[in-house]
């Protein structure tokens, strides 16, 4: 998500007849933008589960798996590379989406490998409320950059609040209601929302893979652009 950055060292040189010069070294960044690789490792596990989310299929160990290592892992090592590149957004939102990834296998798991007690449905919904929290101050911080990220935070804010919601009212496989609404419509609308959030992220991903590649804009992504 860094914007390519040039460095220009100036040095000298004594020439074969004593000669002095200046030489000027410019070093390139020329390591690969890391982007693509967090925005699809946040897509595609987005994707998977909020099929399951909408009702399509029971959770299980491919979600599960999903979550750790593409999710997960892949973020937070798009983070560093982040870190790399001098983007402190591009950074502080793969690593901590590759962080949430992991903490929320942990939730589902821990319980049943260590025998430790699982969070509540209250205590569920406050947790994805505060991820609702930050995702909404990093959208703020996406006006400055793209329409494609603009679209990815937006609609991911609106999902963690629906999940929120659902656990609010009970879970996904409750009758119960919260604002009128039971737990397994919110957990269904949820779902299919999380899908789109899920293509949103996937085109960022793949307009930037395209655009370089191609070297012309293939995908537009809406670059901010200063007035």
């Amino acid at each position: 998500m860094a914007d390519e950055k040039k460095l220009t060292i100036p040095g000298q040189s004594t020439g074969p007849m004593g000669e002095r010069g200046t030489i000027t070294a410019t070093l390139r960044d020329a390591t690969a933008n890391p982007g693509p690789l967090g925005l699809m490792a946040f897509g595609m596990t987005t994707l998977l589960l909020n099929i399951h989310n909408a009702g399509i299929y029971e959770m299980n160990t491919m979600i599960l798996a999903m979550g750790v290592f593409y999710g997960g892992i892949a973020q937070v090592i798009a983070g560093i590379m982040e870190w790399r590149k001098n983007s402190t957004f591009g950074m502080t939102a793969f690593l901590s989406y590759g962080l949430f990834w992991l903490s929320l296998v942990g939730l589902i798991a821990f319980p049943g490998w260590m025998g430790v007690e699982a969070p509540s449905e209250t205590a569920m919904g406050y947790y994805l409320l505060a991820w609702g929290v930050f995702t909404g101050l990093m959208f703020v911080a996406t006006l400055r950059i793209n329409r494609s990220l603009q679209a990815v935070f937006l609609s991911l804010t609106i999902l963690f609040v629906l999940l929120a919601f659902r656990d609010w009212a009970g879970g996904g496989a409750s009758a119960e209601t919260f604002l009128g609404v039971s737990g397994v419509t919110w957990g269904h609308i949820a779902g299919w929302e999380g899908i789109f959030v899920a293509f949103t992220a996937v085109y960022g991903s793949i307009a930037q893979v395209w655009n370089e590649l191609y070297g012309r804009v293939v995908l537009p992504l809406g670059p901010y652009t200063k007035k």
